[in-house]
């Protein structure tokens, strides 16, 4: 038995067969929805339910909230329908829609940014130009293994792309990246996907938060940020475990400096000595340093316990969840725990 789904922005009806979710359905038939974890737990596929019934699998609070619930919200990513529905999009003064690309491109340039992270650069052969906006990320095959979901840390429109991975030991990919693939290699990138991206026409403050890998995306909104010359005040916190795992770092120190609106601050969890830095968790260093962030938007990126724990902190500092734009990172292994445990 299948039900139908209408999805009014795309004036499109997805056909739903028993037991599988709306998301799922409508990406199997070639339709441009927006979704990041596809798992109940980052909220970027969240729309609006007008009519039917769906039953959702247990998802986190973090993406869907009890009031959202009862205001008739749904994750389409966790949502079984038990009836035809109809379902919109949450609106969005500064929504996009870039054009689903499918990118040939070639290794030009590696980099083993920390003990675990390299970062890869390639340069587009065919499929181009990859539009998509700051914050976004593709989705990345190397040779015959399977596709990875990766940040863009690059900028919109180039030709070339930048990607920061970081080593997940025992996974199927990320220890090719680490150990094998080299110079002149092909790779297939597909996107552009994700709604944590960079709201051009918002010219108030903004908080940036990375954690680790998240530092792509982040870069990718920073840079784009000072592209649009708008000029607004701009911390960037960037919370790692150890010293260790910090990358980057002369180059945020460098735009710093040259530019007075932004602030750059590193923060430790696990120091394993000493340190002069500031150490505890990310979260805990905003809320020390603003008490008021009425007016601001946030941009978050990183792993999943770090992102929520700061949207929580940025909630109850004055960022509504409209001006909190947030993107988890889950790796394969979290995804299938928590489809284990739904």
């Amino acid at each position: 038995m299948k039900y139908q789904v209408t999805i009014r922005e795309k004036d499109a009806v997805v056909e739903v067969p028993m037991g599988k979710t709306i998301l799922e359905s409508a990406l199997d038939l070639g339709v441009d929805y927006p979704h990041g974890c596809r798992s109940g737990n980052c909220g970027a596929c969240k729309s609006i339910l007008h009519s039917g019934d769906v039953e959702m699998s247990p998802y986190s609070e973090y993406a869907l909230s009890g009031e959202e619930k009862a205001r008739g919200l749904i994750l389409p990513c966790r949502s079984v329908p038990w009836s035809d529905c109809e379902i919109s999009m949450i609106d969005d003064d500064e929504a996009v829609v870039h054009a689903s690309r499918q990118l040939d491109c070639e290794v030009i340039g590696l980099e083993q940014a920390t003990h675990d992270i390299k970062i890869v650069r390639l340069k587009i052969l065919s499929g181009g130009p990859y539009d998509f906006s700051a914050g976004q990320f593709g989705s990345a095959t190397f040779v015959d293994l399977p596709p990875r979901d990766f940040s863009m840390a690059s900028q919109p429109g180039a030709d070339e792309l930048e990607f920061h991975i970081r080593l997940v030991p025992g996974g199927a990919v990320t220890p090719f990246v680490q150990d094998i693939l080299k110079l002149g290699d092909t790779v297939q990138v597909n996107g552009p996907n994700g709604t944590a991206y960079f709201r051009e026409n918002h010219r108030g403050p903004i908080i940036l938060a990375a954690g680790g890998t998240g530092l792509a995306p982040i870069k990718s909104i920073l840079d784009r940020a000072f592209a649009t010359d708008a000029g607004q005040p701009i911390t960037l916190y960037f919370g790692v475990r150890d010293e260790r795992d910090l990358y980057l770092e002369d180059y945020f120190n460098e735009l710093a400096a040259s530019h007075d609106n932004f602030s750059f601050v590193t923060v430790l969890s696990e120091p394993g000595g000493e340190s002069k830095r500031r150490t505890g968790f990310l979260a805990d260093a905003i809320a020390e340093d603003f008490s008021d962030l009425d007016g601001y938007k946030a941009y978050l990126a990183g792993p999943p316990i770090m992102v929520e724990t700061t949207a929580e902190k940025l909630k109850g500092l004055g960022i509504g969840p409209s001006d909190c734009h947030a993107d988890a990172f889950y790796t394969e292994a979290d995804k299938k725990k928590l489809e284990e445990n739904a």
